[in-house]
C-alpha cells in the first residue's frame, strides 16, 4: 500500500521532541515502536490535487502557528488493527480553514474533521487498553498544548515536502 499525499501540520522541534520521548518511554514498556513524525493530518488523497494544495497555501498562513489543546484520547479503527490518538481542539479560524480544504479534495471526508495527534499507530485490538494506560501515565500533565508551527504537503511517493505555511523545514 502506498503512503497518501497529506497536507500537514507539523510541531516545532521542541514539541515533537517531547511526543517522541513518549514514543520512546512506551515503547521500553514493550509496546510497538512509533516511528512517524509527529503530526496533525489536515487532509490526505492518493494523490492530492493541485486545487487543494492552492486552496491550502491560501487558507493556512493567515493562521499559522496554531495552538491546540489536548482535549481527550480516541481510538481510531474498528479491526484487528486500531489507532489511538490525542483528540485535539483549536481555533474556529483554523477548523473552518481546515474544513474548507478538506471538503475541495476529491478523495477526502468532504468539509468533517477531527483534529488528532497520532500516539499509536496500528495496534492490535487487544493492547489498545493497556496502552492508553501506560500513555496516561508517560505523558507529563504539562503536556496540554500543541502548536501547529508549520503547515506542508507530504508526498511519500517523491519523498517532496512543500511548506505551505510556517517556517521552514526541520
Amino acid at each position: 500500500m502506498t503512503s497518501p499525499d497529506n497536507i500537514l501540520l507539523h510541531l516545532p522541534e521542541d514539541e515533537e521532541q517531547q511526543v517522541r520521548e513518549v514514543f520512546a518511554r512506551l515503547e521500553q514498556r514493550g509496546f510497538p515502536a512509533q516511528r512517524q513524525t509527529p503530526h496533525i493530518t489536515v487532509t490526505f488523497s492518493p494523490a492530492m490535487d493541485e486545487g487543494v494544495v492552492k486552496r491550502a497555501a491560501e487558507l493556512l498562513p493567515p493562521v499559522i502557528p496554531a495552538r491546540f489543546r489536548r482535549v481527550g484520547t480516541v481510538v481510531f479503527g474498528t479491526k484487528r488493527k486500531q489507532t489511538v490518538a490525542w483528540l485535539l481542539e483549536t481555533s474556529d479560524e483554523l477548523e473552518i480553514a481546515a474544513r474548507d480544504i478538506g471538503a475541495r479534495n476529491p478523495d477526502g471526508r468532504g468539509p468533517r474533521w477531527t483534529p488528532h495527534l497520532t500516539m499509536g499507530l496500528r495496534l492490535p485490538r487487544e493492547i489498545v487498553p493497556d496502552y492508553i494506560r501506560a500513555l496516561g501515565e508517560e505523558t507529563s500533565p504539562h503536556l496540554k498544548e500543541l502548536t501547529a508551527a508549520r503547515a506542508a504537503l507530504w508526498r511519500p511517493r517523491s519523498q517532496e515536502l512543500t511548506v505551505l505555511a510556517g517556517g521552514a523545514p526541520s
